[in-house]
């Protein structure tokens, strides 16, 4: 069915086109971010299969995730600045074929650095994909109440793609092939880059001021080493000298960043984007949900495979309801709760929401029950997210200009990224150690060892409720109050400002 034609598109100062096509344009947009997202977790279902079927090691199978997240995470704000100076179609279609190219040769792999080369490959057109994506969402969608609900329904892919992910890599890899795994965002990319050349239209460059190369070269550095840290944390341990060296290093250059930044005549990344406290709220917010989620999709996923003795399929179909109340959630939240309330009271709540349900998790045992001791918290999680993520998204970039949108959107994505780097490494410890605690002075028999691996399932959950009650406690300390409407006032005022000149 060919889309509306009748409404002659009105082009937006930034070229994005805000017509007839919006809609059909939140439908590519949605397809790409889903792509993204599903990567994050798809991958790891396939991840024994793959090992065995090219023979690496399980100190190799860590950087098949590890590759992608440190290119993804590090090149981030880049992608951004890419994308404002050539413009967001180009950039979102680039970067769509090229995740595709490198899925291709990724599930083509014949062995280990193949793989490992094409993720590291993803994860950079990732980069260049992620921002264009939430910038154009931000720039085609200006009018208040179509914003809600264009990103309620981009929130609601975004908290639920890693729960699908799982879905769709268990069935991929029980019934197809691990490879199949990679080879799916060949479909995703052909969908969203088709419906990129038909509807978006050449959008004109946000910003043609300078590339800020030091401010560049400090950012991707700082991240590099950051996320390489909370890695490297993962497989060694917290106190191991490399983990220290390149987490002191990381947070030291980014301390660099944020200071050339207020001296910069054209900053790579303007203080005004996150220094707004409703932006700056979202983003924290966004920071602590990302890093507690991990203790849902991971150590879930564990639980009701090695405990519950689920398949990879069963798994994800049981995460298919919390899917479900997301979707639904962030709707309400998006179109009737933010609007009227704004981000303060729903965000903060939905955050507490998803602690009490994984508090409640943390209390499931050998024997338990899906039913009744796993499906209502993970109704509740979905409650919750839908309540946090959904908004976060919408007031993360609320009030950015056009030649903003590119930095800010890469902005929100990167506290996204690094949240889910430190819930990876962090959580992964706290559970491992928990399991040795557990085993000293026991006999190393099936029943002591099943026992440990729930307690360090339980204790990644009780860990993950406290990062988000955390998170909820910045989260109101720091939104502004307010309506959406006076929050869309207050976020503008900043951008009238010229940016900070040295």
């Amino acid at each position: 069915m060919s889309p509306p034609t009748t409404a002659e598109p009105v082009v937006t100062s930034d070229g994005a086109a805000n017509h007839a096509m919006r809609w059909w344009i939140l439908a590519v947009l949605g397809t790409a971010q889903l792509m993204v997202i599903l990567d994050n977790t798809i991958v790891n279902i396939a991840l024994p299969t793959a090992q065995h079927s090219l023979g690496f090691s399980n100190a190799d199978r860590q950087w098949i995730v590890t590759a992608y997240s440190l290119a993804f995470g590090s090149l981030l704000l880049l992608g951004g600045r890419i994308g404002d100076i050539f413009g967001r179609k180009r950039t979102l279609i680039v970067g769509l074929v090229g995740f595709a190219g490198a899925s291709a040769i990724g599930g083509a792999s014949v062995n280990f650095v193949m793989l490992v080369t094409a993720r590291t490959v993803q994860g950079a057109f990732g980069a260049l994909l992620a921002p264009s994506v939430l910038a154009l969402l931000t720039t085609t969608f200006r009018n208040p109440a179509e914003r809600g609900k264009a990103f309620a329904i981009y929130g609601g892919i975004a908290g639920a793609g890693g729960a699908l992910g799982l879905l769709l890599g268990g069935i991929l890899t029980s019934y197809a092939s691990w490879r199949w795994t990679l080879f799916v965002n060949l479909a995703f990319s052909a969908i969203a880059t088709t419906g990129a050349l038909l509807w978006l239209k050449n959008d004109k460059a946000a910003d043609r001021d300078p590339i800020d190369i030091p401010g560049l070269l400090l950012v991707t550095s700082g991240l590099f080493c950051l996320v390489y840290g909370f890695s490297h944390a993962e497989t060694t341990a917290w106190a191991n000298p490399y983990t220290v060296g390149f987490l002191v290093v990381g947070a030291l250059l980014l301390v660099g960043f944020a200071l050339l930044e207020t001296r910069a005549s054209y900053p790579l990344l303007p203080p005004r984007v996150v220094l707004n406290r409703t932006r700056g709220g979202s983003m924290l917010a966004m920071l602590f949900a990302s890093i507690g989620i991990f203790g849902v999709f991971l150590f879930l996923t564990y639980y009701l495979q090695g405990t519950l003795g689920f398949s990879p399929v069963k798994t994800g179909v049981a995460f298919l309801p919390m899917v479900i109340v997301l979707a639904g959630t962030a709707q309400v939240s998006n179109r009737v709760l933010l609007p009227l309330i704004g981000p303060k009271v729903i965000v903060p709540i939905g955050l507490l929401v998803d602690a009490a349900a994984l508090y409640l998790l943390h209390l499931v045992g050998l024997h338990s029950s899906y039913v009744s001791h796993v499906l209502p918290y993970l109704l509740l999680l979905g409650l919750g997210f839908g309540l946090s993520l959904a908004p976060s998204f919408s007031t993360g970039t609320l009030g950015l200009e056009p030649h903003d949108a590119g930095v800010g959107s890469a902005t929100l994505n990167t506290t996204q990224q690094v949240g889910g780097s430190i819930g990876t490494a962090l959580l992964n410890t706290l559970a491992a150690g928990a399991a040795t605690a557990y085993l000293v002075g026991k006999a190393l028999n099936p029943e002591n060892l099943k026992t440990a691996a729930l307690h360090s399932y339980t204790t990644a959950f009780l860990w993950s409720s406290l990062i988000f009650v955390a998170g909820a406690v910045i989260a109101g300390l720091v939104l502004r109050s307010g309506n959406l409407a006076t929050l869309a006032g207050d976020v503008r005022m900043p951008e009238a400002e010229p940016a900070p000149v040295s």
